[in-house]
C-alpha cells in the first residue's frame, strides 16, 4: 500500500485509499489468470484468459495512474498528472472535436462490418472462437465510440 497522502482532504484519501487496494486486487486478480492459463490444458482456455490477462495489465496501470494522478493533485506537486486533466483540449478544441467526429464515423462503419462478420460465422460458433472474438471486437468498437464520444462532447464545450 502506498504512503498516505501530505496535506489531503479526507475524500482525497478515503478515494486514494480505493485506488491503491483496488490495485493490489487487480494484481492479485492478474496473477491468478496468469497461474489458470499456465496451469490448464486447454489451449482455448489459455488463449481466452491471454485476453482477460491483457485487460487486467490496463486496468491496473489505470488504477495506479489514476493514484498517482491524485497523489500530485492532492501534494500540489508540479508535474503534470499521469492521468491528464480536462482543463482545456490544446489551441484549436474545434479541431479535437473534429478529428473525434470523423472518428466515430469510422468506428460506427467498423461496427457494421463487425455486425455483417458474425452473421457469416454463425455456423461455426460451436466449434470456434470466433463468434466470440467478433462479439469482443464489438464490444471494444462500443468503448472506442464512447471515448470519442466523450471527446467530443467536452471539446465542443471547450470550443464554444
Amino acid at each position: 500500500m502506498e504512503p498516505k497522502l501530505v496535506g489531503a482532504s479526507v475524500w482525497e484519501e478515503e478515494l486514494y485509499a480505493h485506488l491503491t487496494t483496488h490495485e493490489d486486487t487487480e494484481r492479485e486478480l492478474l496473477m491468478e489468470y496468469q497461474q489458470a492459463a499456465n496451469e490448464s490444458q486447454s489451449a482455448a482456455f489459455r488463449y481466452l484468459a491471454s485476453l482477460i490477462v491483457e485487460d487486467e495489465v490496463r486496468h491496473h496501470r489505470l488504477f495506479s495512474e489514476m493514484a498517482a494522478s491524485l497523489r500530485t493533485d492532492a501534494e500540489f506537486r508540479p508535474e503534470e498528472p499521469a492521468v491528464p486533466r480536462l482543463d482545456h483540449w490544446g489551441p484549436d478544441p474545434r479541431k479535437v472535436y473534429e478529428l473525434a467526429d470523423r472518428l466515430i464515423e469510422h468506428e460506427q462503419q467498423d461496427a457494421k462490418l463487425l455486425r455483417r462478420l458474425k452473421g457469416t460465422v454463425d455456423d461455426v460458433k460451436d466449434t470456434t472462437l470466433w463468434a466470440l472474438l467478433i462479439k469482443l471486437m464489438e464490444l471494444d468498437t462500443a468503448k472506442h465510440i464512447e471515448i470519442l464520444d466523450f471527446v467530443r462532447r467536452h471539446s465542443r464545450k471547450a470550443a464554444n
